[in-house]
């Protein structure tokens, strides 16, 4: 009753002073009214604003900046021309080395928040974020939606909650190579008077994503385009017109989502032009990329990461390893030359093809992948005495269910490396796995600069 009578005096447009006290997991500044959580979009740290209510929830009120009565020290401009109204980036109005310090306090806020240890325990335990020394057109891989509007074709990215359609001409996060095929790939589609999919009037056609991928050493680029149905119009003049243009695109394939959802692939996915695969290259070590395989986007601090697994495995030449959620194998391939064994899995069986080739390619007859999930095919290893010495896990946002964690538990190996893309589900399941292990250490690494996604690799010893 008391927490209603407290809401019932905070209302849509009310205006109060706030002071922020930090960042939120989606990059807003978080403050508190009559001890209320308030979240502020475009709000840093140490400022203090005239908050504007726009919500109020529960146990949270949303609000905006009305007006500020002192700017944090750390707050630049953005040099994105489509940052205030596209959601792809959170803090590009945070000075870098601001953005590593404040990303790495979120890393603590959300282990306390989840765990029974405070802020001060975890922060002994975590290393400085390792950022980038050009955190710019790092990300190797655009999808972008298209719509028709008139005769004209865009291509682009959803304004924050909702779907309103941003044209996007230059993303300075990505690889301009990616805005160059997507952008020309536009003209064609249009010139073509290629059908596009509207999501409002429905149909069973037209084309409805651009996905380009480019391996940033060979320079090599993939182009997949996603249609509604199996039938992509004008599709040999297409391909013509595409790879006059563009002779640096080595394969181009067609996918097709059916559904409503938010989901970019489809099941379907078929080889229209060149090689089903391109190639990147990290390390010296080469990975087979098909268009649906998972791949990190950010393959210069992709090298950052990988290399504190490699040290965080501590491997002797001798140990049993396990790559749980591998992707195209490229912990495993990493990890190769100083391991007894490795086994791996993952769910989409084009990726584990493309793992087991290179693996074959590079003449490592003890390291092999198997289709299926990590919660199923992990498991059925341990029941047919597998027992590893190390395992590697790298989930998607979702983490580590029930059943891994088990799995985990029961086959006890002497370290999990973890590699984490959420700080809340890693809490959740360190917590979960804290009755047999214990962190040891924590490396965040920021492979998303400009964003506020944080991600860390997590060592856990076995008590």
């Amino acid at each position: 009753m008391k927490q209603m009578e407290k809401f019932a005096m905070v209302k849509v447009g009310q205006r109060f002073p706030l002071t922020i006290k930090r960042l939120g997991i989606n990059g807003e500044g978080v403050g508190f009214f009559k001890k209320t959580v308030v979240f502020v979009p475009g709000a840093l740290p140490g400022e203090e604003i005239v908050a504007e209510v726009e919500k109020v929830h529960p146990k949270r009120i949303e609000a905006r900046i009305q007006k500020f009565r002192q700017k944090s020290k750390d707050r630049v401009d953005a040099p994105c021309v489509y940052y205030d109204e596209c959601g792809g980036c959170q803090l590009q109005h945070l000075a870098y080395d601001a953005q590593l310090r404040e990303k790495r306090a979120l890393l603590l806020q959300t282990l306390a928040r989840y765990t029974e240890h405070d802020e001060t325990f975890w922060d002994k335990l975590t290393r400085p974020m390792k950022g980038m020394d050009d955190p710019w057109s790092y990300r190797n891989k655009s999808q972008f939606q298209v719509k028709q509007v008139g005769r004209n074709v865009l291509a682009g990215l959803y304004a924050e909650q909702s779907h309103h359609l941003i044209d996007v001409e230059r993303c300075i996060v990505q690889d301009p190579r990616l805005d160059e095929i997507t952008r020309g790939v536009v003209e064609i589609v249009r010139d073509l008077q290629i059908s596009i999919y509207d999501e409002k009037k429905g149909g069973e056609k037209g084309l409805r994503t651009i996905v380009v991928r480019v391996g940033m050493k060979s320079g090599d680029a993939q182009l997949t385009l996603v249609t509604k149905s199996g039938d992509l119009p004008k599709q040999d003049l297409l391909l013509k017109r595409v790879s006059a243009r563009f002779p640096q695109v080595k394969s181009i394939v067609h996918n097709i989502q059916a559904s409503k959802g938010s989901e970019v692939f489809g099941e379907q996915t078929q080889l229209l032009y060149g090689t089903r695969t391109i190639r990147e290259e990290i390390k010296e070590i080469q990975y087979e990329l098909s268009a649906r395989a998972f791949f990190q986007l950010n393959p210069s601090q992709t090298k950052v990461l990988y290399e504190e697994v490699e040290r965080m495995a501590q491997l002797t030449g001798k140990e049993k390893v396990v790559d749980a959620y591998s992707g195209v194998g490229t912990i495993g391939l990493w990890l190769a030359p100083h391991a007894g064994e490795i086994r791996g899995m993952e769910v989409i069986p084009d990726a584990v093809k493309d793992a087991n080739k290179r693996v074959r390619a590079e003449g490592y007859s003890h390291v092999s992948y198997e289709v299926g999930t990590a919660e199923k095919v992990f498991p059925k290893w341990a029941k047919k005495g597998f027992k590893p010495d190390v395992v590697v896990v790298d989930p998607p946002r979702i983490g580590l269910d029930e059943e891994m964690i088990n799995t985990l538990l029961k086959s006890a190996p002497k370290r999990i490396v973890y590699v984490s893309c959420n700080p809340a589900t890693l809490a959740k399941n360190v917590s979960d796995l804290s009755q047999k292990y214990k962190v040891k250490e924590i490396q965040p690494v920021d492979m998303f600069p400009q964003t506020a996604h944080v991600e860390c690799c997590v060592l856990l010893v076995r008590k």
